[in-house]
């Protein structure tokens, strides 16, 4: 359900770079969430989560773990207009003073686009939120 009161099929969940790191560092309660969310959701990942993750790799498991994603969850396709949209997004923010990374602006919109709430560490997305419909949870 929404602020309006809407219902809202939710089919997927696209699990932000920063609950990967969270995750793969082992810490509580985030492991157990996201474990949850492996075995009962259907996972969403994008092309620039990947490469954030395999910027940070901390050893040669991770780099493993993190390059089988495309084995193991749904990437939707990442279209010319999403780039638009997300490049729309960042400019109308920054035109009221607000300024978050492309990247996060992205991942906002394939959030919205593939009908996945956002799950995340980053409290950008909580801005992103009042310009576009982006369902999201902050978990820590």
């Amino acid at each position: 359900m929404n602020c309006d009161g809407e219902i809202i099929d939710l089919a997927n969940v696209l699990l932000d770079t920063s609950v990967w790191i969270e995750f793969m560092r082992g810490r509580e309660p985030v492991c157990s969430q996201v474990r949850a969310m492996l075995d009962n959701d259907t996972v969403v990942c994008t092309g620039i989560i990947l490469a954030e993750l395999l910027q940070g790799v901390k050893s040669s498991n991770e780099s493993k773990f993190i390059k089988n994603f495309p084995d193991v969850f749904e990437f939707p396709p990442e279209t010319t207009a999403r780039w638009l949209s997300s490049g729309e997004l960042a400019a109308a923010m920054r035109a009221k003073g607000v300024t978050v990374p492309l990247s996060d602006c992205f991942i906002a919109i394939t959030a919205v686009d593939t009908k996945s709430e956002l799950i995340t560490a980053d409290r950008h997305f909580e801005e992103i939120s009042h310009f576009i419909p982006l369902i999201f949870r902050l978990i820590s």
